[in-house]
């Protein structure tokens, strides 16, 4: 893998945007409605070894595939990253991100942390935005509300929250990468509409500088 993903069709330029944060941080919701009011982005869809939740549709939310089946795929290498996270396997199909970033279309990329890392390891063009929730009380009443997971599964996801705060919180404070910025998800219009200005921000800086 290259360490730059394509950015530039003519006097287009693309970015991929990588959104990260603990489940139940509300990283879903807020690109949603990001993506409802910003046009020009693409919602890269990720790949999955876990159980399909009520609602959702394969090519939607994940691609739903058997363990097999997403081994065989990484041994081809069709993922940008992968990981293993509560048990199961997540990676972020190459092919599609390519595609839409040579078309000078904005991707973004919603995905755990360790994957976010590998990505901006390969891609230094991408941007990393952190979901953070209030507090892990606030996080451990979302993942109960849920009622999709088992006692272990949320027991162990408030495990890696803590861990993955505490990391980001550290890196913040000492000016680290990869992150660029963190957005605590307190209230879904705030955090909506402060990530929404973080990619306006963003995309004014590459028009700025391509001229």
């Amino acid at each position: 893998m290259a360490d730059r993903l394509p950015r530039l069709r003519g006097a287009v330029i693309a970015r991929l945007i990588v959104i990260s944060g603990p489940s139940g941080a509300g990283k879903g919701t807020l690109i949603k409605r990001v993506m409802s009011c910003l046009p020009g982005l693409r919602l890269s869809v990720s790949a999955t070894t876990r159980g399909r939740r009520a609602g959702e549709r394969h090519g939607r939310e994940y691609y739903f595939l058997n363990r097999s089946e997403f081994e065989r795929r990484i041994e081809e290498g069709r993922f940008l990253e992968w990981a293993a996270y509560t048990g199961n396997l997540y990676g972020t199909p190459g092919k599609a991100v390519r595609d839409h970033l040579e078309a000078g279309r904005d991707v973004i990329l919603e995905i755990e942390l360790e994957g976010a890392k590998k990505v901006l390891s390969q891609c230094r063009d991408a941007v990393m935005v952190y979901i953070m929730p209030p507090s892990l009380e606030e996080l451990e009443r979302r993942l109960r509300g849920r009622g999709t997971e088992s006692e272990e599964a949320i027991l162990d996801r408030l495990g890696r929250a803590k861990e993955e705060m505490g990391e980001v919180e550290a890196r913040v404070a000492e000016g680290l990468p990869p992150l660029h910025y963190v957005i605590v998800n307190d209230k879904v219009n705030r955090a909506s509409d402060e990530l929404a200005r973080i990619i306006e921000r963003i995309r004014i800086k590459d028009e700025q500088a391509d001229h």
